[in-house]
Order: C-alpha cells, then structure tokens, then sequence
C-alpha cells in the first residue's frame, strides 16, 4: 500500500475552500478528502506550504507546445507535448488534429496509440479531438483550404472504424450531409461539436438536437449576427447563448477573448457550461519569436509576440500559446470570476463535457489522484497525475 498525504493547503472543491484540512492518496486513487489535518503513519508527506490544492486542470482543444505539434507525425511530438503542459498544471488533454490529407490523419490516430501506452511523464490523453475537414469555407481560419469539403459518409466511417481512440469530433452543422454526421457520431459514443461555421440559429438548433452539444472555441470561426437580404439571423455565437444547454469552450487567453467577452460569456453561460481550453500550438511554453501553425515540415510560418501567435504580415492571429495557468489566471484578474468557478471551468466542467466526471475533474474519494498545487497567482509548483508527482517547480530549478 502507496499512501501519500499532502496538507497545509487551501483545498478547492467545487464548492468551496476548506483550511486546514487534507488530501490522502492511495495507489492513484483519492482515498480521503478530510476537513482535518490527520495522521496518517507510513505516509509520504508533501506540504502544500500554504498554497492551493485544486484538481488537475483538463485542456478539452490543444494541438501542441514544447515546440512539437500532434501533426509532427512522431511520436516523440505526443510526449512532448504532454510534458510540456504537465508544468503549467494540465494533467489530462484531448490532443487535437488540423484538417489534413486522410494518410496524415490516419497516421496521426495510430500514433496516438503507440504515444498513450508510453505516455508516463505528461498529462495523460483523453482521446483524440478530429478539428475538420468538414468546414464553412468562409469560416476556416486557419485550417488549410485545400482539405475542407462537406461531410463524406464513406471517409468518416473508415476513419472512425480506423481508431477506437476518437472521442470528438468538430465540424459545421449547416454543411450537407452534417446532420446525419452527427448522428452516426453520437451513435458511436463521439462528441460532436460545432465549429468553422456559418450556420445560423435553426440550423444550430437542429444540429444541438442532433448531437452537436458543445460550440468550439466560442467566438472564433464563427457567425454572428448576419444579413440576409435585409433581413438580420442570429448567428452561432448567439445561438450558443439563446440554447441553455449548449456548452461551449474558450480560449480565455486575454487576447482571442479580450476582458469584456469572457465577462459577458460568463455572465450567460456560466461555470457549468463554460471549459477554459488552451488551444495551444507548438510554440506554446516556447520563447517568442518565429514559429509553425500545423505540421512542422508543411505547416504555416507564423511569429508569436504579444502572448500570441500571428501571420508574418501581422494582419490577423495565427493560433494560441496559451497554458492552462494562465487561462485561469486570465479568469480571475480579467474577467473578475471567483477562484472557484474558475478552476470548475478547467476541472469538473471539461471532464463531465468529456464524460470522465466520475474519475476526474474534482478531489473526491475514488477519483483519480491528479492533482495541482499553485499560489495566489496560479503560479503552478506541483503538478500530479495518478499520484505521482510529474512536475515540482522548486526541483526544476534547481536542476535549470
């Protein structure tokens, strides 16, 4: 028997902050979350030194950091992007593809297989995350145009019978043949969400009907209010606030979501509909500068400044190098949302959207031991993942 206490903290739970009390940990698995600072004998203590102790932060949209991207088509791209959030407090992902050839994409699926079984000093995989290619051309971004079509019954059920690892899939509701999409999807136990898309409010209603239940980085590669021959539609950023049960996810980066729209995205969404999501590209934990969207021998040359990835004409951004530490602490300085809610929308909030709420996304008894101790300023020191510590701040610098 492994048992491990960590004390002295402020524990976070969804609700509220407990003082004084403590976290036992047992084999990988939460045994207690106690009000009291109890004895435990032949425990490896580890001290939390006043700070915070919160549930491991879950990143639902992230495609790389470290320098690597998921497209790399290596497996060292996968572990390394892995290890790389893992400092910032991200101990699980759902790592995420660009629209591509089906060869890449076929490729990057049994990578995922070979990297999950080695994956053991990052944050763990969540499945994969299929972003495209069934895309508004108008509403692409900067997914490559040559890939996106309509969605092709064919193709999405080979690749789907190809991996068993796939646990979302994003794409336009409003294209033809979206609809049934959707529902062969959901038939095999794949979210779907809603992204690049032009659709308006009913074809966003008839595809959350359908399947579609959560909108893809709200507010990027996405409608608004249109005209239509005079006529004004609610697009699908409003079609997201009008449906209750939408979820949506954000970039909380500060810059793809400047102050005014997280507030006013919390302000009607809320913690329970709301998952913080890095969306993070290769440069992200990266020094700026010159950098890569997508795969690094045939992706998009980019320059990262201003905490954000641009073109080199500097005429548009180019992808997040958000971390989850900051998405946080965006929330709570920018968008003045209480420490709480904000860790919710990173922790139990992702994990019940992702369907792994009864193993993760709280500290509570039976859950997975994947925890993150950070200070007042979710500077993260300690990142664990089924009960061991993956990174330590202080041993980093002293091996730096």
């Amino acid at each position: 028997m492994t048992l491990t206490k960590i004390f002295n903290g402020k524990i976070l739970t969804p609700h509220r902050e407990i003082n004084g009390g403590c976290v036992i940990i047992e084999n990988g698995k939460i045994l207690e979350v106690s009000e009291k600072n109890i004895e435990v004998s032949d425990a490896f203590e580890i001290d939390a030194d006043g700070k915070y102790i919160a549930p491991g932060f879950i990143d639902l949209h992230i495609h790389g950091g470290g320098g690597a991207d998921f497209m790399d088509g290596t497996e060292e791209a996968f572990l390394t992007i892995a290890a790389t959030h893992a400092r910032y407090g991200t101990t699980s992902m759902v790592p995420t593809t660009l629209t591509s050839e089906k060869k890449d994409l076929l490729k990057t699926l049994d990578l995922y297989e070979v990297a999950n079984k080695n994956n053991n000093k990052g944050a763990q995989f969540l499945g994969m995350h299929l972003e495209g290619p069934y895309f508004a051309m108008n509403q692409r971004g900067a997914q490559d145009p040559r890939y996106i079509r309509d969605p092709d019954p064919a193709e999405y059920k080979e690749v789907i019978a190809h991996s068993s690892s796939i646990t979302r899939w994003s794409a336009a509701p409003e294209l033809k043949g979206a609809i049934d999409f959707a529902k062969y999807l959901k038939s095999k136990g794949i979210l779907a969400a809603l992204a690049h898309t032009d659709a308006i409010y009913e074809e966003v209603l008839e595809g959350f009907e359908n399947g579609y239940t959560l909108a893809t980085h709200l507010y990027s590669g996405m409608s608004g209010v249109t005209r239509r021959n005079a006529f004004r539609y609610a697009g699908v950023i409003e079609s997201a606030f009008i449906i209750d049960a939408m979820d949506v996810e954000i970039i909380a980066d500060g810059i793809h979501l400047p102050a005014p729209l997280l507030k006013l995205i919390m302000k009607i969404k809320g913690p329970d509909r709301i998952a913080l999501i890095t969306d993070a590209m290769r440069a992200a934990g990266m020094p700026e500068g010159d950098s890569v969207l997508g795969p690094l021998k045939t992706g998009l040359k980019v320059i990262v400044e201003d905490g954000v990835a641009k073109l080199p004409d500097r005429s548009s951004f180019a992808g997040s190098v958000a971390t989850a530490d900051r998405l946080v602490r965006n929330m709570v300085q920018l968008a003045d949302v209480s420490l709480i809610d904000a860790v919710k929308m990173i922790t139990l909030t992702p994990a019940r959207i992702m369907n792994v709420h009864r193993q993760k996304g709280s500290l509570a008894a039976g859950k997975d031991a994947d925890l993150v101790i950070f200070d007042q300023n979710i500077n993260v020191e300690k990142t664990i993942i089924g009960g061991q510590i993956i990174y330590d701040a202080v041993h980093a610098k002293k091996v730096s």
